[in-house]
């Protein structure tokens, strides 16, 4: 197996990608009702049984995806080979999350009249348009006000007006979106690879081809897909000059989930280093007109769609669910829990502190990488990426694909280094979190832990480095250079800020 060409590894990932999908066929998210009796429960043994050969499946994909980064694939090869990897899920049913039968309903309650922002999918009549979605909603989520913009509300709402809210045919069209999303996401990828002189296959390797984003983006059809695709290409606009057009992207891409908003000031970073005049104007117009671009969409895309600006107060839901992943919440909660037992205090204002504490660090971090950029010490491009790392590593609440807000932009501006091997790890061993069927059962943490120690010492013996990569305080050949461009100070007003040296904080 690990002597197998990037030929062998594809089909070898492909082969993992099927059984992941037969597996979840029977073992995942499958709705409450399927009026197609296409997805139905087939029983527990058979559930069992199939969750094991979707867990081999996924592991079969990892260590496919692991060793393919080892092969000097062109571009053509690695798109191919996505492509193969791809493919099996476009029929699947949903997995490793029931979110896009909450994405259903309330495109369903827009249809409907409800208002998204004050109630939940509960609120939908059971033998009405989404009613077998908002039965098949997480309990979590069936009174939880919806936490995403209107852009994205539009497009639910158009798929369940089409589908009549009827499953199978929702999902398959929700996962149309996410392939949209896919194609948006590479197509960024490559641009930002060239402007910042990297492999453009290395990018789409670290990027696309993950398997982290290939079982939560298509297979768990997650609309982080869709905010990274808007804000990746608003990027690539904002870099090549174009930073209106960019900016009314990010604009969109907010107007699916908030956290893109980020990409804001990266982009006034470039503007500001553009810009001619005072200071004061340079200055005025770096800090405040993307925003105010971003601002417009946003504020258009509102009144466009009719659901209001209760999507301003419904951004922190997400925050009362406890999550493990996020280090804010675990130790709020153990502070809390603390200061209960010996002060006789309330726990959840011990935690919700300490969750507005990590954002605020987090926010202290964005300010100073912002800084960096202006000073040329890190390119405004991948000091977003870092920027919304660290957002997702201080946030109140994680998910294992929250990983791709940043790693998307850091796949394609940062040479092979530490972070690089870290973010390889995380990928490997944050797909082992959630079963096939949405839950995080504890050993599915336990899995997770065992990969991320495998891949720490696989990595120290044989970096996952294409040949020709030359690997950080090692002689050895460059980076292959298929994919190079002139410096972005050749056709971009902004050559300070967009061409500098990659170097994380």
């Amino acid at each position: 197996m690990w002597a197998l060409s990037a030929v062998g590894h594809r089909r070898l990932g492909a082969a993992g990608s099927l059984a992941i999908v037969v597996g979840g066929w029977f073992a995942g998210k499958l709705p409450v009702h399927d009026p197609w009796g296409l997805w139905t429960d087939h029983g527990s043994a058979t559930k069992a049984a199939a969750a094991v050969l979707a867990y081999v499946g996924l592991t079969v994909l990892v260590v496919a995806w692991w060793q393919y980064g080892k092969t000097a694939s062109t571009v053509r090869e690695t798109l191919v080979t996505l492509a193969w990897w791809t493919a099996p899920f476009l029929l699947a049913p949903p997995l490793y999350s029931a979110d896009v039968y909450s994405y259903i309903a309330q495109g369903a309650m827009v249809v409907e009249g409800h208002d998204v922002y004050t109630v939940g999918p509960s609120a939908l009549d059971p033998g009405g348009i989404g009613g077998d979605a908002a039965a098949s909603v997480g309990n979590h989520w069936r009174d939880t006000p919806a936490p995403y913009g209107p852009l994205f509300l539009l497009l639910s709402a158009a798929v369940a007006w089409i589908t009549g809210g009827t499953i199978v045919p929702a999902v398959l069209a929700m996962r149309i979106v996410a392939l949209v999303s896919l194609v948006l996401i590479v197509w960024s990828l490559r641009r930002l690879a060239r402007e910042h002189g990297r492999s453009e296959s290395r990018a789409l390797w670290l990027g696309a081809l993950n398997p982290l984003l290939l079982i939560h983006v298509v297979g768990g059809v997650h609309n982080d897909g869709l905010m990274i695709g808007l804000m990746l290409a608003g990027l690539v606009l904002a870099l090549r000059g174009r930073w209106i057009a960019g900016s009314a992207l990010v604009g969109l891409a907010m107007m699916v989930k908030s956290p893109a908003a980020v990409a804001l000031l990266f982009i006034g970073v470039l503007v500001h280093a553009s810009a001619t005049g005072p200071q004061w104007r340079r200055w005025a117009k770096g800090l405040l007109a993307p925003g105010l671009v971003a601002g417009a969409v946003a504020g258009g895309a509102t009144l466009i769609s009719g659901t209001g600006f209760g999507w301003l107060h419904t951004q922190g839901v997400a925050a009362n669910i406890h999550t493990a992943l996020s280090v804010t919440s675990d130790i709020g909660l153990g502070l809390g829990e603390l200061a209960r037992l010996l002060l006789g205090v309330d726990a959840e204002p011990v935690k919700s502190v300490v969750q507005t504490l990590g954002l605020a660090a987090a926010l202290g971090v964005i300010v100073v990488l912002a800084r960096r950029a202006m000073r040329g010490s890190v390119t405004p491009a991948h000091a977003l990426g870092l920027s919304l790392l660290v957002l997702v590593a201080l946030s109140p609440m994680v998910q294992p694909w929250y990983l791709l807000w940043g790693m998307a932009v850091v796949a394609a501006t940062e040479q092979y280094g530490r972070l690089s091997a870290v973010l390889i790890v995380l990928s490997a061993a944050l797909v082992y979190e959630t079963h096939p069927m949405g839950a995080t059962p504890p050993y599915g943490f336990a899995l997770a832990g065992i990969a991320a120690v495998l891949g720490t010492l696989a990595l120290r013996r044989t970096p996952v480095v294409p040949p020709g990569v030359r690997l950080p305080g090692r002689r050895g050949p460059a980076e292959p250079t298929e994919n190079r461009e002139a410096p972005e100070s050749t056709t971009s007003p902004a050559p300070a800020a967009a061409t500098a040296p990659q170097n994380a904080p």
